[in-house]
Formats: C-alpha cells, sequence, structure tokens
C-alpha cells in the first residue's frame, strides 16, 4: 500500500519515494501509472507537486510521460541517466546490496586500470605535483580520521582520470562520491590497510611520473584486486 506522504519538502519527498517504489520493485517496467489527480489523492498533496516530480523523474529516465496517455516507468538501465547512480546509492542507505557493489567494482577494473596507463602518457608535470602533494597529506594523516583519509583516496583517483586527458570519467567519478567515500571509510576502518595502500599509491604515482603505462596499468590493477577482496571480507562482518 502506498502511504500518503507528510513533509515540507513535498516535491523532494514526492521524488524520493517514488524512486524507492520503482527500485524496490513495487512498480514494474512497463507499469502504467494512475493519472496524477489519483496520485495526488492517494499521497494527500497538490497535483501541481505530482506533476513537478513526474517531470523530474523523466529527466532522470526513470518513467515516461505521454500526454493523454499517462505515466510509464522505464527500464533504468535502458533509459537512465548518471542522475539514476546518484538514487540508488541513496536509495540503499549506506547498506550495499550485493550487486550494486559487484557493479560498481566491475565498473572501477574496467576503467581505471586504463585510466592509469592513460594518465602515465597524458599527465602534466604539474599533475605529478599535485600527486605527490596528496601523497604527502596521506603520510601525515590521522589513521583514525577515516573520513580524511576516504577523501584523500577519492581525490588521488579521482586526480589520475583528470590526468588520463578522459573528460567523461573525471564527471562519472564525480556522480560516485558519495558512495564512494561511504565505501571507502568502510575499506579503511581496518587501519592495517593503511601503508599498503600508501605504497602502491607511491608505486602508481612514479609509474605515471616515469611514463611507464604498462608499470601504472599493473599497480593500479594490484591495488584495485586487493581492495576489493578487503572490502568484501569487511562488509561481510
Amino acid at each position: 500500500m502506498i502511504e500518503p506522504i507528510q513533509s515540507d519538502s513535498l516535491r523532494d519527498i514526492f521524488i524520493q519515494k517514488f524512486e524507492r517504489l520503482i527500485f524496490s520493485g513495487h512498480f514494474k517496467i512497463g507499469e502504467r501509472l494512475p493519472p496524477e489527480r489519483e496520485l495526488a489523492r492517494i499521497l494527500k498533496v497538490s497535483r501541481p507537486v505530482v506533476h513537478e516530480g513526474l517531470v523530474n523523474l523523466v529527466s532522470k529516465g526513470l518513467v515516461t510521460m505521454t500526454p493523454r496517455r499517462g505515466s510509464v516507468i522505464n527500464d533504468y538501465r535502458k533509459e537512465g541517466s548518471l542522475f539514476v547512480l546518484t538514487s540508488l546509492f541513496e536509495y540503499s542507505d549506506g547498506q550495499v546490496s550485493g550487486h550494486l557493489l559487484s557493479s560498481m567494482l566491475d565498473m572501477r577494473m574496467l576503467f581505471e586500470i586504463e585510466n592509469a596507463g592513460l594518465a602515465a602518457r597524458n599527465r602534466s608535470e604539474s599533475q605529478i605535483v599535485e600527486f605527490k602533494e596528496i601523497l604527502n597529506k596521506e603520510k601525515c594523516i590521522d589513521p583514525k580520521n577515516l573520513k580524511e583519509i576516504a577523501l584523500l583516496d577519492f581525490e588521488f583517483h579521482h586526480l589520475i582520470s583528470i590526468a588520463s586527458d578522459n573528460l567523461v570519467y573525471p564527471l562519472l567519478l564525480n556522480s560516485l562520491k558519495q558512495f564512494y567515500i561511504s565505501l571507502t571509510i568502510k575499506f579503511f576502518t581496518d587501519g592495517s590497510v593503511i601503508p599498503w595502500v600508501l605504497e602502491h599509491h607511491t608505486k602508481i604515482v612514479r609509474a605515471i611520473e616515469t611514463q611507464s603505462p604498462e608499470k601504472a596499468r599493473k599497480y593500479a590493477k594490484t591495488l584495485l584486486l586487493h581492495g576489493e577482496k578487503h572490502l568484501r571480507s569487511i562488509l561481510k562482518k
């Protein structure tokens, strides 16, 4: 049963509620939604709130609206935009499903190894300076400050994507930042991995600095494989 919305930010709450109904499978792919007037009655909000919320869902690729025919739930894997990723991560409330985790880790393996190689080819001297500044911060940080460690780790991988000279992947990483930081904090709850990660960050930077693409890919792959194994073991506990 769909429960009424009770909130001051009605439009945003409507969007969040509907996203949850879609991701949970309450609404099926291809299902036609009730008319806006009926949805407004069920959820106890105004019809403009419903309409504005549905327009937002259309922009994300979650819903298709057709004049005089109503709104239909899309298969977001086919129609969804990058905004759906953020919604999926918010829907998980920090509880990472196995499928979502595997999808993200597989994506990182596909993109980040090649990005490291491209960074070794395309990096600028100023970016090498930035890499070394991040390494110095990582060496000095309090190992108990997990959020700061996670933010630096994100900054390191994001800089690799920028140094690769790829215009798309830095934006994709930014769209994943909230989820990335959340998982990375969990990863570093075991402080024993911090020196190992710093060692491999250093190896990657050396490979990028000396413009050695194969070494950069090799060290990036080792880092990601180790990270995946350790993160899965942490999440099982």
